[in-house]
């Protein structure tokens, strides 16, 4: 859908699409007060009675973790257990019964007004049966999929976090711990930086704001007259619609918010200042977060470059490459420089990947992959049992995630591709990934990782070896009876490998801890026990190039090979 050009053929178009828009929100926000209660229930119901149900384990875990821990000094860990966890511990029931709430009710009215203007998209078949079905069963769906979603993160991700605290050793064989010499001075500074931050970062807010909101205005009213920007695609009418009237909120809400943050702001002065073990750099840190603030709302109102408060400079050490991405995290963008096409659709403007759909592709590659291990008896009965009982099964929870990533890396690596494939359809790459903050987490370790696989410019062996370190070191007993392919002859080079190994199931541990993670793993441990068929006997398949690569020939070996093998193993689990 291509918007108009001119004004009349613009003004022509805006009232022919007026009732036919009216009509579909006036259906959407039908099915969202009918759907909007029993939502609510659902969500509020499910989420409360997971949370007070698990509050007493929980706080009683949680203190048990810090107290145990050998990452934590003794004295930091008593300020942990007397003032942190408590105010945790109460916060965290009341802001998650609330929240779940206040997101149940608002999931169940927006859904079904979204899923109604979906359903007349282009491309879509029956689209009137679509506007009155789609938004009504799918949506009590999904909120029993948060309802799941909650207790796989109380359950399985807290836990998983809690294991690690307790089991980890100190980094670099040293423990976290307080210095009291710095405490006062650190105190010190953080009340000077919200004293001084606070009233001049909510002057500078006020002063921009007049300028926000009459910008913003001009710039919807416009695309609103043309069908352009967020008018274009039928689907975002709504919210663009609706940030109309609801836009002098939003630069108050903006306004407020500064204010609000200006008071953490200010006072992370005093973390400088105990961070750097200097009173004088949380001084200069209290100035220089005037003109970040200020260069930073520059940016986001496209306004000129600059700023006039001093920057002074507020670490010990800063090298050229840091102060370098400094520069330029806080420079404007190239986005603000030039002014997007308004001219084409949405969908093609924006064609990142979702992160639920790097989940799905991973866990279909995951689901063929593992199916062929199934009929080789690399994944056998016993750790699809353990799997499916909830015991936990490092092989298939962690080592078969990694697995695929580890053979997504090497195609990549070998076809000089500038991504990641996850799957043979799916390539992730800097332009179409998540637009999520946090997947940059996952992301950038694995380019490296990739650049430092075509580096090593590995052989067929030693790419095998690499990919059996990852499948099976989560389970040091088959490593110490299987027959793994022998180890590369170079120290150097071993030592390589079982590095990236590690770093892979890090990686691979940190993603299964996403609640979609956890529910998607459940379904395909459910797939692979269908596959096999429990209790009858394996059924065999024609081996393909796969199969006789991962096949037991490529397992036999030296004994030498195998107990490296189980060291490389307890090297893992001890990091």
């Amino acid at each position: 859908m291509e918007p108009p050009t001119g004004f009349c053929a613009s003004l022509l178009s805006f009232v022919r699409f007026l009732p036919y828009f009216i009509g579909l929100l006036l259906l959407g926000n039908i099915k969202g007060i009918l759907f909007c209660p029993l939502i609510c229930i659902i969500i509020a119901t499910g989420n409360t009675a997971i949370i007070v149900a698990l509050w007493t384990v929980h706080a009683v875990w949680t203190y048990y973790c810090v107290l145990r821990t050998k990452q934590l000094g003794p004295l930091l860990k008593i300020v942990i257990c007397l003032c942190v966890l408590p105010v945790l511990l109460v916060l965290c029931p009341i802001f998650g019964i609330l929240g779940s709430i206040v997101g149940g009710a608002a999931y169940g009215f927006l859904s079904p007004i979204f899923a109604t203007f979906e359903a007349v998209e282009e491309g879509k078949d029956d689209k009137l049966y679509h506007c009155f079905i789609d938004g009504t069963w799918s949506t009590v769906q999904k909120a029993c999929m948060v309802v799941r979603d909650v207790k796989d993160v109380a359950f399985h991700s807290y836990f998983s976090v809690m294991d690690d605290l307790l089991h980890r050793g100190p980094p670099n064989a040293k423990y976290y711990e307080i210095r009291l010499l710095y405490i006062p001075g650190a105190l010190i500074a953080a009340v000077i930086g919200i004293v001084v931050d606070v009233p001049i970062i909510s002057f500078v807010a006020l002063f921009k704001g007049p300028y926000m909101l009459f910008k913003g205005w001009h710039r919807l009213f416009h695309d609103l007259i043309g069908r352009e920007g967020p008018f274009l695609e039928t689907i975002c009418v709504p919210l663009a619609g609706l940030a109309i009237l609801l836009w002098p909120l939003a630069v108050g809400g903006a306004v407020l918010a500064s204010m609000l943050a200006s008071f953490f702001l200010g006072a992370y002065a005093g973390i400088i200042a105990y961070q750097e073990s200097s009173f004088k750099f949380g001084l200069s840190y209290v100035v220089a977060a005037l003109a970040i603030y200020d260069e930073y709302s520059n940016d986001i109102l496209d306004m000129p470059e600059g700023t006039c408060f001093p920057r002074p400079q507020f670490h010990k050490e800063v090298d050229s490459s840091q102060r370098a991405s400094n520069s330029i995290s806080v420079s404007r963008p190239s986005s603000f420089r030039k002014a997007p096409s308004r001219t084409t659709s949405m969908k093609n403007n924006i064609a990142e990947l979702k992160s639920f759909e790097l989940l799905d592709a991973l866990f279909k590659e995951c689901c063929r992959v593992g199916e062929k291990m199934v009929s080789e008896g690399l994944i056998t009965r016993k750790d699809l049992e353990e799997a499916r009982s909830g015991e936990g099964n490092r092989v298939i929870s962690i080592g078969l995630p990694a697995y695929c990533l580890v053979q997504g890396l090497l195609r990549s690596a070998k076809s000089n591709a500038m991504g990641i494939f996850i799957g043979d359809d799916t390539e992730l790459t800097t332009t179409n990934r998540p637009r999520e903050k946090f997947f940059d987490w996952f992301l950038n370790p694995l380019l490296i990782i990739k650049e430092q696989i075509k580096a090593e410019n590995l052989s067929a062996s030693e790419e095998d070896y690499l990919c059996k370190l990852v499948l099976l070191t989560g389970d040091a007993e088959r490593l110490k009876k299987s027959i793994i392919t022998p180890a590369p002859e170079s120290e150097v080079k071993r030592a390589e490998l079982e590095a990236l190994a590690r770093r892979l199931q890090g990686i691979t541990k940190s993603m299964s801890r996403f609640p979609t993670f956890k529910r998607r793993f459940d379904d395909l441990v459910k797939s692979l026990c269908d596959d096999q068929k429990l209790g009858g006997p394996i059924m065999t398949r024609s081996k393909s190039a796969f199969a006789r690569l991962v096949s037991f020939k490529s397992f036999k070996g030296t004994r030498n090979g195998s107990s490296h093998g189980l060291n490389v193993v307890r090297d893992i689990e001890n990091s």
